[in-house]
């Protein structure tokens, strides 16, 4: 029998230990990541992050829902959206951008590994 995987409140749930940031260029911006579920290259949790300033490059495709918080994410470009509670958007794999955040983030992602490419 296959049962579900249930997270009864994902705005609430521990997500874990906070742990400096890795990719931030602000001292002292930590995050923390619980992965609730995966299978293969498929897998979702919920992730949060204190303010601060970090740069991302995905090397997945991941779609993103905010649960809480504020931000303001600029793309290379220099085009820029802000997110909050109720926002959905998708990182594809290569994505590159700059994620500023106002307000600690909390948000529900799901990523699917990207193939691996031959060069």
């Amino acid at each position: 029998m296959v049962k579900a995987t249930v997270m009864s409140d994902a705005t609430t749930a521990d997500p874990g230990e906070h742990t400096p940031k890795v990719n931030s260029v602000s001292p002292g911006q930590t995050d923390a990541d619980f992965r609730l579920w995966a299978r293969g290259d498929f897998k979702t949790g919920i992730w949060e992050a204190t303010p601060g300033v970090s740069k991302s490059v995905r090397q997945n495709d991941e779609i993103c829902y905010i649960l809480s918080g504020s931000a303001t994410i600029t793309e290379v470009d220099g085009t820029s959206f802000d997110i909050g509670p109720g926002t959905l958007f998708v990182m594809p794999v290569g994505w590159e951008g700059t994620w500023t955040i106002h307000e600690t983030v909390r948000k529900v992602w799901v990523v699917k590994d990207a193939p691996a490419t031959t060069e």
